[in-house]
């Protein structure tokens, strides 16, 4: 490990996947409470979430502005980022929490099962409206059609990459869709520092009547990345 790496650095958003088990974690789910619910994940990238929460009767939907056609070119891009993500991590293992995940190894594991899943029930997810390519900050629902939507490890996290307006503007389209609430984990950068939009955020969705709260969660892989944002309309 290089002494003097601060921070993950990757060069790229990647298409990586996390499983079900995780999200009920880091998004505080209570998953029984979610059979008939619609749900939308966004973006979904390569977890197997929607294939996961779909076979236990939630109305799952995914969607990413990597997905297409081309099942091939997805798992191949997934693949690569696995290894790009575990070869930036094994440089910053000390900024990470290992309890959940034990070892790199069984790390790179659990990522390629959510790549499996995720890739086995692509083609019949698509088919069944299950999976979207689409990008924030536009996704093509109408208003109020969703009962929960999750949005993970995308805001705040590349908070380098895009600016507050990005923030703002898919917050804001995330909101236009849900009719119950919107729940953003982590609240953290790249480099293990609190995203310096929250406060903005908070305040400036405060003057448009929405309710905000930021919650502890039972999960914290990145440290000090242990608390969700839960957004909806007052």
């Amino acid at each position: 490990m290089s002494a003097n790496k601060k921070n993950l650095e990757l060069d790229r958003v990647v298409f990586y996947g996390r499983s079900l088990s995780e999200y009920e974690k880091f998004f505080d789910l209570d998953i029984p409470s979610l059979e008939g619910k619609t749900v939308l994940d966004c973006p979904a990238g390569a977890s197997s979430f929607v294939a996961e929460a779909t076979k236990l009767g939630i109305h799952a939907v995914g969607v990413d502005s990597m997905y297409g056609p081309n099942l091939k070119n997805m798992i191949d891009q997934g693949t690569a980022d696995i290894e790009h993500v575990m070869d930036g991590l094994s440089r910053v293992n000390h900024l990470f929490n290992w309890d959940y995940f034990s070892s790199l190894e069984n790390l790179r594991k659990k990522r390629a099962e959510a790549l499996s899943l995720f890739a086995e029930d692509y083609p019949i997810g698509v088919m069944e409206n299950r999976y979207f390519r689409a990008e924030l900050p536009h996704l093509p629902y109408d208003d109020a059609v969703f009962d929960l939507v999750l949005s993970g490890h995308f805001l705040f996290t590349y908070g380098d990459r895009f600016d507050y307006s990005f923030h703002l503007a898919s917050v804001r389209e995330m909101l236009r869709v849900c009719c119950g609430e919107l729940r953003i984990y982590p609240l953290m950068r790249l480099d293990a520092k609190p995203s310096e939009y929250i406060s903005d955020l908070l305040s400036d969705l405060k003057k448009e009547g929405v309710k905000a709260n930021i919650l502890p969660v039972p999960f914290e892989f990145q440290k000090g990345a242990d608390k969700m944002l839960t957004l909806s309309r007052v």
